[in-house]
């Protein structure tokens, strides 16, 4: 039921994050609008591990892969991504950000050598195919020239590098490191980085009082950020990354349900088609095999006592 529960949140919050950014472009700059979001995240963070009266001292290696955390998932693979959207439409970008289900699979065998069973494999692919025919529309018309090719690279490569700091992760919860005290310090060096490389690159600190802006601002900071990272980091220790990650696949599924109701999307055949195929993949993923194999197995021997 917990898994559940953190997997339901995950997927609703951060596939309404897509909605959110679109407020957050345009007057701030990407990189210092991500410096207010991570450092609001990170005072909320550690006011909360104050009040719980969290252990919040580590070793030194342990800061370390706090560091590759923040550099991973809380600073360079958003900023990658905002890159690769000037050459890309959002739709072509999260199709590519999918693929973080497949590198993430590979990473845990790579980094953990943990054993991935075929039906996660068959599951992230049915899933993925399913992204690529929901978002045919956008392949379709796509002007594939260079522009469009860097575009891809980055988006790729800010995939690998938010898996990379997925895997850290999980290494901090493998060393026994509490889900919310690596993401108040992973947050914490991730606005100090992010604060650096706005200020080398000279990005101007402004900010937009506006209603929409500021409104987005609280919405990423508290949801896309302090409870949706929780919730995902939660998982990743809870049922794996081969598995927490189908949640990426479904985030586009949500953000095409609110295009829907708030900016006009219109469905196609091909996008219930998408649809299907990224239920089923889920559904292969996250389906307890060994027990459906047990429950089948239960009634067939009730069937043969019945019979006999």
């Amino acid at each position: 039921m917990r898994s559940a529960t953190l997997y339901i949140l995950t997927v609703l919050i951060w596939g309404s994050t897509w909605l959110a950014i679109e407020f957050q472009l345009g007057v701030v700059a990407p990189e210092v609008s991500l410096v207010y979001r991570f450092a609001s995240a990170a005072v909320l963070m550690w006011l909360y591990c104050w009040l719980r009266k969290l252990d919040m001292v580590f070793c030194l290696t342990d800061h370390v892969f706090f560091v590759i955390l923040a550099c991973c998932n809380f600073g360079f693979n958003y900023l990658i991504l905002y890159w690769a959207q000037a050459y890309l439409t959002s739709a072509m970008t999260s199709i590519a950000f999918s693929t973080l289900l497949l590198v993430n699979i590979l990473n845990t065998r790579l980094f953990f050598g943990k054993p991935i069973e075929r039906r996660i494999y068959i599951g992230a692919a049915i899933g993925i195919i399913g992204i690529v025919v929901l978002f045919w529309a956008d392949i379709a018309d796509l002007d594939w020239t260079s522009s469009a090719m860097i575009g891809l690279g980055l988006a790729l490569a800010g995939t690998l590098v938010a898996s990379f700091g997925n895997m850290a992760s999980v290494r901090n919860s493998n060393k026994g490191i509490g889900v919310l005290q690596g993401n108040a310090w992973g947050m914490l060096y991730g606005a100090v980085i992010l604060t650096l490389f706005a200020l080398y690159s000279g990005a101007e600190f402004t900010l937009d009082l506006r209603v929409g802006y500021m409104a987005s601002l609280v919405y990423l900071s508290l949801f896309g950020t302090v409870i949706a990272f929780a919730c995902y980091f939660a998982l990743l220790k809870d049922i794996g990354p081969e598995k927490a990650s189908y949640a990426i696949v479904l985030f586009p599924v949500v953000a095409v349900i609110l295009s829907t109701l708030f900016e006009g999307f219109e469905w196609h055949s091909y996008t219930v088609v998408g649809f299907i195929l990224v239920l089923l993949g889920n559904a292969i993923v996250l389906t307890p095999m060994h027990k459906v194999r047990m429950l089948l197995a239960a009634r067939q021997a009730k069937m043969q006592k019945q019979g006999a």
